[in-house]
């Protein structure tokens, strides 16, 4: 689980409803005009709240707010990607991984949540670049434990090292992202997708029974 910041006045459902509709206006703020184009008037427009609301829930303000983003947005990655990391044990497993990964950002380009963390909000500070360390740490682990899982069953070349192997998956999907951010195009994330796995994955795996 990723920290929670602390703030004020979220005992009740209400007051939980009121704070995540803050974070999920600043979030869709952030990906349409950016980290320092988004100021709190806007979040306070487009979630329907006054400053005073949004102190309550963020009493160091923007700085508070920007860290929930970060790890809403980071929540968001392994809800897209978990149930296909949690069972990353053969070569069909992984294709359907890459294929939701290339397919979730080419769907929602600049504002998929990988994107708005790699290009912007995870960079704002020392405590958002925490979060998006952590969720880079939770990511290379669960591939790691694919690749292991993988290489148990004889589909995967045992002479990786799991570890770096899963670091190399992990820098191709940000690199990838990163060039999607610049260009528009998700051809150079399917490409390094494509390369790491063929590397990783035996042509000649017997089926399984």
């Amino acid at each position: 689980m990723y920290r929670q910041v602390q703030s004020g006045g979220v005992a009740t459902a209400k007051g939980a409803a009121t704070r995540r509709r803050i974070v999920e206006a600043a979030a869709a703020e952030i990906r349409e005009r950016g980290t320092l184009a988004t100021t709190l008037d806007d979040v306070c427009r487009r979630s329907g709240t006054g400053k005073s609301q949004l102190f309550h829930y963020f009493p160091r303000g923007r700085e508070q707010l920007l860290l929930a983003v970060t790890e809403l947005e980071a929540g968001r990655v392994f809800d897209d990607q978990g149930p296909y990391l949690d069972g990353l044990d053969s070569r069909a497993a992984w294709a359907d991984w890459r294929d939701t990964v290339v397919r979730t950002c080419r769907d929602r380009g600049p504002h998929c949540p990988l994107g708005v963390l790699i290009a912007d909000v995870g960079r704002y500070g020392p405590a958002a670049q925490t979060v998006t360390a952590q969720l880079v740490r939770r990511w290379q682990a669960a591939i790691r434990v694919g690749i292991e899982a993988t290489q148990a069953a004889g589909e995967a070349d045992p002479a990786l090292d799991a570890d770096r192997t899963a670091a190399a998956v992990v820098t191709a999907v940000q690199g990838g992202v990163s060039v999607l951010l610049s260009t528009g195009s998700a051809d150079h994330l399917e490409a390094a997708l494509d390369f790491c796995l063929d590397r990783l994955l035996l042509a000649d795996a017997p089926e399984r029974t």
